[in-house]
């Protein structure tokens, strides 16, 4: 469509914009015509993703750990790393853990809430090493590991973890056991009783004994 400029057709004359809508409106023979024409179209942005808390977490501790191997004497390859590097790993993290273990014999030994401060080493608790072990066994095998060649999910780290969850639960007196879920119990419901007998019922009976 050829477009005429207002120069060589008198009789046309531009319009001011209004609101959000350009308005050409145009004279002809006393006529007004106008037309609107939208400035903008709504589109819709895709949805962004956003990684969990667990996701985050757990790249976290996978930076955590290469970084480990990268400080360790001699540096390890991740294709190098085993069960025993793992529990070098554990027993590094000790020295951040901020949960009171005492010692066997401590007087406090036992006790879930200690009367008084003690010098008992503070440690990870096995709760944070056993979440921290499943974060990072997911991601080992996700960075391309072998399931079967996993080092943290070795049987010495595993048995590692359930001395830690034993002794911890001795040393500062608390439970770990899961609590089991009771059954619910039945309600028991009324036995069904006979129903009451109808007066015609009792008029035969009646009548039954007065004949015998």
């Amino acid at each position: 469509m050829d477009l005429v400029s207002p120069q060589n057709n008198p009789n046309n004359y531009p319009s001011p914009i209004v609101g959000s809508n350009s308005m050409a409106t145009t004279a002809t023979n006393d006529n007004i015509i106008s037309t609107a024409t939208p400035t903008s179209s709504t589109t819709t942005a895709p949805p962004s993703t956003t990684p969990s808390r667990y996701e985050n977490q757990k790249r976290r501790d996978w930076n955590t750990f290469c970084q480990y191997l990268r400080n360790h004497r001699p540096p390890l390859s991740l294709s190098m790393c085993s069960g025993a590097h793992v529990l070098e790993f554990l027993r590094y993290l000790d020295q951040f853990g901020k949960t009171k273990v005492h010692h066997q014999t401590c007087p406090f030994f036992g006790l879930p809430n200690p009367p008084a401060p003690c010098p008992c080493p503070l440690r990870q608790a096995w709760g944070s090493l056993d979440a921290l072990i499943g974060r990072l066994r997911a991601a080992y095998e996700e960075h391309g590991g072998r399931p079967e060649g996993n080092p943290f999910g070795a049987r010495a780290v595993r048995i590692f973890l359930r001395e830690v969850r034993d002794f911890q639960a001795k040393a500062r007196g608390v439970s770990y056991e899961k609590k089991r879920k009771r059954p619910k119990q039945k309600v028991a419901t009324p036995s069904a009783q006979p129903p009451a007998p109808t007066p015609a019922t009792l008029a035969g009976a009646t009548a039954a004994k007065s004949t015998i």
